[in-house]
């Protein structure tokens, strides 16, 4: 799940990404963002979902997935689109442009 939070003052838009992960031990997020290194995502004790909030320039769009136990690649259902990889799969897409825009 994505949640965005924008900032008046700021260019900014501070997104948190969420992995339902069922059994998972550990859970990253990878995106274009960073280079496509894994980004250690923390897990809530009240829920058990993986979380990490990430800020990013508005009016933009990234693409990422999740690592889920270090092998297996999980899109996120709840992206604001799809693209496909050069790997037959397809990426998440997270689009920083607010919807007042």
């Amino acid at each position: 799940m994505l949640k965005k939070k924008y900032f008046k003052t700021k260019d900014e838009c501070e997104v948190t990404f969420e992995f339902d992960s069922g059994e998972a031990e550990k859970v990253a997020l990878v995106s274009e963002v960073n280079d496509w290194q894994p980004v250690k995502m923390s897990k809530r004790k009240k829920d058990g979902i993986f979380y990490t909030k990430v800020r990013l320039p508005k009016d933009s769009q990234y693409q990422y997935r999740f690592l889920v136990n270090d092998q297996t690649w999980v899109s996120d259902q709840s992206a604001d689109g799809f693209v496909p990889n050069e790997f037959g799969e397809q990426n998440s897409i997270v689009d920083t442009t607010p919807s007042d825009n």
